[in-house]
């Protein structure tokens, strides 16, 4: 398979970019590193990305942005930062992977644990999330030529444990390699519409 990983070269995209690279043609893409640059918040250089590659079997988006502070402190402004990026991001790469990508393609999209379990300072990336799972299960419902599309949703994972395990007492990490799978399951597998949910409790 010919698979674009937006955002590869992050802390998730590296294990799963490495994972894919033994199997397939990977293309990692990034706003600011990869083999390709994007911004899934600019329509523009979402389009340019599937100008510039053809004949692409999957895509992956593990990128998107939302601003985390205490609900007083949110403004109308800071929203607008997660409904642009990781929402309407992923909405317009839904949008154009649909109408590029090889018949039988997939789409694979990333929230997390926040849509079912938040935690404080998470108002903003909740609302995305969970939008994201009513938008991905909605629309796998009209998908042509046999295109599919999923979610991963992921807790915590082990490689950011240090860095985020304030925002999540007594959550437990979710292993590399399980959050790896949960792409594989949804690019290998034949789920559509599945929100693909790995938390350790």
């Amino acid at each position: 398979m010919k698979i674009v990983i937006i955002g590869g070269n992050g802390t998730i995209g590296s294990y799963v970019s490495e994972y894919f690279k033994t199997t397939d043609e990977v293309i990692v893409a990034g706003r600011n590193s990869g083999d390709i640059q994007v911004d899934i918040a600019d329509t523009a250089s979402l389009e340019k990305l599937f100008q510039s590659v053809s004949n692409i079997d999957a895509v992956i988006c593990i990128a998107g942005e939302a601003r985390w502070a205490d609900f007083s402190e949110l403004s109308e402004e800071d929203y607008y930062i997660g409904i642009k990026s990781k929402l309407m991001g992923q909405v317009n790469l839904t949008r154009l992977a649909a109408a590029s990508l090889n018949p039988g393609g997939v789409i694979t999209l990333s929230t997390g644990i926040l849509a079912d379990d938040p935690v404080l300072k998470t108002a903003s990336a909740a609302m995305v999330n969970g939008g994201i799972h009513s938008f991905a299960r909605a629309t796998a419902l009209e998908l042509k030529r046999g295109i599919r599309l999923n979610v991963v949703s992921l807790g915590m994972v082990a490689a950011a444990y240090d860095k985020y395990k304030g925002y999540f007492p007594g959550h437990n990490p979710v292993p590399m390699n399980k959050a790896v799978n949960a792409y594989v399951r949804s690019v290998k597998g034949r789920g559509n519409g599945e929100i693909i949910r790995v938390y350790e409790q």
